[in-house]
């Protein structure tokens, strides 16, 4: 991914609510399939961390993606956003070259 693609990604993740929460339980598998089947519907998602997590943040991260095959868009505080290039080219991000 491109330094331009990233930012692209950014902006629209700007707007955008996390749609899961990672709590005390921290990673399980049933929301590592939950994350997975989100990114095969929207592409990119943003994940918020609540602060009963002990886990840090950008370590979830690289979890999350390197399960759920995508990439990691950003990290900042305790927010996540990933993405994945989706199959279906009618609901497509459109990266920028």
């Amino acid at each position: 991914m491109t330094t331009k693609q990233r930012a692209y990604l950014k902006s629209l993740a700007m707007k955008i609510e996390p749609i899961f929460q990672i709590g005390k339980s921290s990673m399980t598998p049933g929301l590592t399939e939950a994350i997975s089947e989100a990114l095969e519907a929207r592409e990119l998602i943003k994940i918020s961390v609540l602060n009963n997590c002990g886990d840090d943040p950008r370590e979830l991260a690289e979890i999350i993606a390197e399960r759920t095959h995508s990439q990691i868009v950003q990290v900042i505080g305790k927010k996540i956003v990933l993405y994945r290039e989706g199959k279906d080219n009618k609901k497509r991000i459109v990266l920028p070259l």
